[in-house]
């Protein structure tokens, strides 16, 4: 016998778990949710752990998704600072780090991801940071602002660290393997537009590079050294190396993992392996009916539409996850940046506006289907590229080359065109 059972448990403390509460409840779920999260704070918005909170213009707070007395009215119990240490898919039971076992009807997998740490020399020195959580932004700013800063990898972190510590007086370097800053995601010719507002604000780049070791005379680390020899003094190092998603309980629990993407096998409707047992968030690879394949993404509105779908279902709508992943991105305030897709490849960008006005949309078509849409200043042009997305047919070579003109009404292209 468990200690206690409950209607709804939702592992892990994040956004997909409070996503999928919320809609539980709005769906009209009347029994217990008890959310457990190893986190000390209740669910948060992370991107202003790059932004507003790592500049200081931001509270805890403010970045809470609903604040403390939303689950009190929602009946919503959470346990922060508590693990599910095992998780008994036959019998449906979890075994928290309170020792508490507590028995479930539904339950979802939301552990999210964790950073990937680089086994370099010199990795233990005082003065290395990754960025995951409130304390690690506050470790940032006081060890960087004002100084000089080394930031391995030229991605999202990387990028919007590097712009929020230049605001903060820091003398900041980018070292980094691709030859363009956010070229793997975007292109190069996007990339070269972004990688060139940082370096108009003062940010340097070391390109096609890797970190070979720090270095360091005493405890905190002094030196950066590439592979190519390039020797960077830094008083501060922030490490943007990407996540892997957190798959210990599942995999201790028998969940059926996807051995490409690395999370939890899902179907259409974020059904796990295991019966009654969902997945949402970073940790869920799940079979896109929009992409045609599976797919595993990690951003936090990824991780709100999630839960949702999940909620849904646990509450046995037959939904599947069809919403088109949306991410967004600010590099202080001289660039933001919104997309649409994701496009895993693409044999042509068409570019509506320009680079040079800095005001644009990238559209990556494949085999004649758009498969993801960059913007910067034409947001509306999004709802046009999630259309197209979502409706996965082939245009007319004419209308590709359309989508550039943007004289062109972007509703007159492709399937179900005004």
């Amino acid at each position: 016998m468990a200690d206690r059972h409950v209607a709804h448990l939702l592992i892990g403390g994040g956004l997909a778990s409070a996503s999928c509460a919320r809609w539980l409840r709005e769906g009209g779920a009347s029994g217990d949710i008890l959310l457990v999260g190893r986190e000390p704070d209740l669910p948060y918005e992370r991107p202003p752990l790059s932004k507003e909170y790592l500049s200081g213009a931001g509270s805890r707070e403010d970045a809470l998704w609903r604040p403390a007395s939303w689950y009190d009215e929602q009946r919503i119990e959470v346990l922060q600072r508590t693990s599910v240490m095992k998780l008994n898919t036959e019998e449906q039971v979890a075994t928290l780090s309170t020792k508490e076992t507590v028995s479930f009807d539904t339950a979802l997998v939301a552990t999210g991801a964790n950073v990937r740490r680089l086994p370099v020399d010199g990795a233990q020195l005082e003065g290395i940071s990754y960025l995951r959580a409130f304390g690690n932004a506050e470790q940032i700013r006081a060890e960087g602002a004002g100084k000089r800063v080394v930031l391995i990898g030229g991605s999202y972190i990387g990028c919007e660290v590097a712009a929020t510590l230049t605001g903060l007086g820091a003398q900041c370097t980018i070292v980094m393997q691709e030859d363009v800053a956010l070229s793997r995601t975007f292109g190069a010719e996007a990339g070269r537009f972004f990688q060139s507002q940082l370096e108009q604000h003062g940010i340097a780049f070391v390109a096609g590079d890797a970190l070979e070791r720090f270095e360091g005379s005493g405890d905190a680390v002094e030196r950066v050294v590439t592979a190519a020899g390039v020797t960077l003094d830094a008083d501060a190092v922030v490490i943007g190396a990407g996540v892997a998603p957190d798959v210990m309980l599942a995999r201790s629990a028998g969940l059926e993992l996807d051995a490409d993407l690395g999370g939890i096998a899902c179907d259409a409707r974020l059904r796990t392996s295991a019966r009654g047992i969902w997945a949402a968030g970073d940790i869920a690879a799940y079979d896109s009916v929009i992409h045609g394949r599976r797919i595993r993404v990690e951003h936090w509105d990824a991780a709100l539409q999630q839960g949702k779908t999940a909620a849904r279902s646990m509450l046995g709508e037959d939904v599947v996850h069809d919403v088109v992943p949306y991410f967004f991105s600010d590099l202080a305030d001289w660039a933001s940046l919104e997309y649409v897709g994701p496009a895993r490849e693409w044999d042509r960008e068409v570019v509506r506006g320009s680079y040079e006005s800095g005001e644009f949309s990238t559209w990556y078509v494949s085999g004649g289907r758009v498969a993801g849409c960059l913007s910067v200043g034409r947001s509306d042009d999004l709802d046009h590229a999630r259309r197209l997305i979502t409706a996965g047919e082939a245009l007319e070579p004419a209308d590709v080359v359309r989508l550039g003109d943007a004289s062109t009404d972007l509703a007159t292209i492709g399937p179900a065109a005004a």
